[in-house]
């Protein structure tokens, strides 16, 4: 029996100490993901906090066949996608920096080669948030989660073809858009 298939038996015989530790477990993972997905730091995080409280509820439901985190992740794309189609992006890419906060950064560099990283950062982020939903989503669970195939097909719930065909979509409309921002590949 896996970690998180204990946790669960444990949360749902009425421990929530057990399912304190999922939260804990995937929550950071969860939130990084969304911010990517969503663009909005504080979208993101009232995304993760009612998917927690989804899952927490809906825990008898889960069947096991997938990952905790696929099922946890789908509850959490759900309410994304929900929550964009009632708030549209609007504002400046400054406004945009000041809501996503502090890039990450490296110690060793000089200030320019910082500043100049973060700048790099910031442009592909905007680009990222820029593509069309379905790409951005398979997009960021490829490159900056790193799943496989499979677990994205699983996550969106598309065939793993879907999944092929909307990333090398992806992967181009991403490319012209750092084209059109005057940023090198």
């Amino acid at each position: 029996m896996s970690d998180d298939s204990r946790l669960i038996e444990q949360a749902l015989a009425g421990q929530a100490d057990a399912f304190g530790e999922l939260v804990r477990k995937y929550q950071d993972r969860l939130f990084r993901t969304m911010v990517h997905l969503m663009g909005h730091r504080e979208d993101a995080r009232d995304v993760v906090q009612e998917a927690f409280v989804q899952a927490f509820v809906k825990l008898e439901s889960f069947r096991g066949g997938s990952a905790f985190y696929t099922w946890l992740y789908r509850i959490a794309f759900n309410l994304a996608a929900s929550h964009g189609r009632r708030r549209r992006p609007s504002g400046s890419i400054d406004e945009a920096r000041e809501r996503r906060g502090i890039e990450p950064s490296d110690p060793n560099p000089g200030p320019e080669a910082h500043l100049q990283q973060q700048q790099h950062c910031q442009q592909v982020r905007c680009a990222i948030a820029r593509l069309d939903e379905e790409f951005r989503a398979v997009i960021v669970l490829r490159e900056l989660e790193g799943c496989a195939y499979e677990t994205i097909a699983e996550m969106l719930d598309i065939p793993i073809g879907t999944v092929r065909s909307r990333l090398h979509r992806g992967r181009l409309q991403l490319k012209q858009e750092l084209i059109d921002r005057g940023v090198t590949l």
